[in-house]
């Protein structure tokens, strides 16, 4: 068996057996469930939670001031999706005014540091991708304006 930290021998590959496409899914089928976690881990609300809570446990009102720009509603969402996937832990204590704790589960660092990983790419190729968005935006008005021309 492989191991999945190794890069994977580029040739023929191999079908899986309906046991291992079972156990694993598959995220270029349509109906399958791991599209939905997919959508809750990558979306822009999703990556920045799982940020946020990898090294600290923050209160609902925490969080919001922490991911700025995310609404209440919004991120009252992420959280339920993230905790239904088992990703986040939500633990509530019964005071007045309520208390209520968000962290990651151990399945949810894992993914945490995962997007963290990708969060810390996009970070650092950021001028890269300006420049490349500034050309195309060029290159662009340019073919504008020979086409109007």
């Amino acid at each position: 068996m492989q191991n999945p930290d190794e890069p994977r021998a580029v040739g023929p590959i191999r079908p899986r057996s309906l046991a291992e496409g079972l156990e694993r899914g598959n995220l270029f089928a349509e109906a399958c469930p791991s599209r939905e976690v997919l959508r809750h881990v990558t979306s822009r609300w999703g990556v920045l939670v799982l940020v946020a809570l990898l090294r600290k446990t923050h209160r609902f009102s925490e969080l919001r001031r922490k991911i700025n720009g995310v609404s209440e509603k919004m991120l009252a969402q992420t959280l339920q999706w993230l905790e239904s996937d088992g990703l986040v832990l939500r633990v509530s204590y019964p005071v007045v005014p309520p208390h209520v704790e968000y962290s990651l589960t151990p399945l949810g660092q894992e993914v945490g540091l995962r997007v963290e990983d990708l969060a810390d790419w996009i970070e650092g190729n950021l001028p890269r991708m300006m420049e490349a968005r500034s050309e195309r935006v060029v290159v662009g008005a340019a073919e504008s304006a020979g086409v109007a021309g």
